[in-house]
């Protein structure tokens, strides 16, 4: 099914799936397999390839083929230690609604460089309705939500934030439905 290609005309190595690179034939639809690895690993991306194999009924080899074309084509974009917030003092999540009377692309440019700058700052949304943009960020407490706060502002103008803590996180997850 999958081969192995050198770097050459596409500019990197990688797999060939029915002789093309699979990084830009990846297909539409996931078969049940692909799903299966995909779930097993958003729940445990420190499995070995010879456990992930067990657990799907597929050999080293075929798993490690796998995985490669869904990294190579960008469905798993990264593994990573996902960290318990709490224990790590940063206790309080706090979505920060935000309007703004300036729509203007070097607006958001600023904007969008602040928050990516900003460690804080998990997420940052541009909406529909009445609210333009919404941000989730983890700080230890509500005087680090000032400090947050005050350091945004001080990079860009915006016309309205309101700010909403959590009081009982009922779910937070990182996977998604498959």
């Amino acid at each position: 099914m999958y081969q192995e290609y050198e770097a050459g005309f596409f500019g990197h190595s990688g797999l060939l799936l029915g002789g093309f690179p699979a990084i830009l034939l990846f297909m539409e639809k996931l078969d049940h397999i692909d799903r299966r690895i995909l779930t097993i690993l958003q729940r445990d991306a420190s499995l070995s390839l010879e456990e992930l194999g067990e657990e799907v009924g597929l050999s080293r080899n075929a798993v490690w083929r796998r995985v490669r074309v869904l990294e190579d084509s960008g469905v798993i974009r990264a593994r990573v230690a996902l960290l318990d917030a709490e224990r790590i003092g940063l206790g309080l999540t706090v979505f920060m609604l935000i309007r703004t009377d300036r729509h203007t692309p070097d607006w958001l440019e600023r904007f969008a460089e602040a928050t990516r700058e900003m460690p804080e700052i998990l997420g940052a949304y541009r909406m529909t309705g009445d609210l333009d943009y919404l941000v989730r960020a983890r700080v230890a407490d509500v005087k680090a939500y000032d400090r947050l706060y005050r350091a945004l502002v001080a990079r860009v103008d915006l016309h309205d934030v309101s700010a909403s803590f959590v009081m009982e996180e009922l779910k937070d997850t990182t996977a998604l439905p498959l």
